[in-house]
């Protein structure tokens, strides 16, 4: 993970492509891991992700038909039949979209369990092969508890969020796609709203993993010194000591991370209820109707919900 420190101090263009190269290399490597333990499992989430992509989308426009259907109904200009006939297939829909969702975590956590094996496999064997002074080795050594604390964990984790960042394109595309004839500008406020979020998680991820993996020297220290506690207070102090620097390391990030993230959120509120208010008064003007009032709102929320998780996945690999 080198490259992520170089393209940060790097800065401009160059370094955010060799970063972008650097996070779709990783994200391969890991899907290829994932879909060589169990390609069944593997294309079935993956199945899984693209439904789980647009099924939110066809939920709002369900919702639409929905209100418009009853309004019509009350007005006299329709049969209630068409309203009961909407709110059965969105049912359908919700229904369909609790299963994927269900199915998506029971294929995340079957392959979580096969990967973390498979890769404890590859690593004992790989330790066969090697000699005794590789072990005396700290900078080795490091390596390997990484691997094995890791094993079944960060991969997967790549590959979900490399899912995820799909799903989450798919999604965003299906509510652009229906926003789009109500205003692109909509669209923009969307994309847009969901950016300073964006900055600050990608900006402290990157900070809490240096933080993770220059601390196995003294994590390592810390084994030791538990392994041999019954040598005395002075060994206790140097325990305490280590842990002191760590706790004010990762203290110092989580509020800093805490007071940004919080911060930058509001303006994606403040962007978010000022389509809210566009959204009313478009609707009291009769320019658009009350079910297209109620979609709207829901596919902006949904979508700025949508491009965050993107964003997010993004800044977390």
């Amino acid at each position: 993970m080198a490259w992520y420190g170089r393209a940060e101090t790097e800065g401009g263009s160059v370094g955010f492509l060799r970063q972008a190269m650097g996070v779709a290399g990783t994200a391969g490597r890991a899907v290829g891991l994932v879909w060589t333990t169990s390609r069944p499992l593997t294309a079935a989430l993956a199945c899984l992700t693209l439904f789980g992509g647009v099924l939110p989308a066809l939920t709002a426009w369900l919702g639409k038909k929905i209100v418009d259907a009853v309004v019509a109904a009350a007005s006299g200009g329709a049969p209630v039949q068409d309203a009961l006939m909407w709110v059965g297939l969105e049912a359908v829909v919700v229904v369909a979209l609790a299963a994927t969702q269900r199915g998506i975590q029971v294929c995340q956590q079957m392959l979580r369990a096969l990967l973390g094996h498979r890769i404890n496999v590859m690593i004992l064997d790989k330790a066969l092969e090697l000699e005794l002074r590789h072990f005396e080795d700290s900078e080795f050594y490091d390596r390997i508890t990484q691997a094995r604390r890791q094993a079944s964990s960060r991969p997967l984790s790549l590959v979900n969020r490399s899912f995820g960042l799909v799903q989450n394109l798919i999604a965003l595309a299906s509510y652009s796609a229906i926003l789009l004839p109500f205003s692109p500008l909509a669209v923009a406020i969307l994309v847009v709203s969901g950016l300073p979020v964006f900055f600050a998680e990608a900006r402290f991820s990157g900070q809490a993993f240096r933080l993770f993996t220059w601390r196995s020297p003294e994590a390592r220290r810390q084994s030791y010194l538990e392994a041999v506690f019954q040598l005395g207070p002075l060994l206790l102090d140097r325990y305490r000591r280590i842990f002191d620097t760590v706790w004010n390391e990762d203290r110092q990030l989580i509020l800093r991370r805490g007071i940004w993230g919080w911060g930058l959120g509001v303006c994606g509120t403040v962007a978010l209820y000022g389509a809210y208010a566009w959204i009313a008064l478009e609707t009291a003007a009769g320019t658009i109707t009350l079910g297209d009032m109620t979609m709207y709102m829901l596919l902006f929320r949904q979508g700025q919900s949508a491009f965050t998780a993107l964003l997010s996945a993004v800044g977390g690999l």
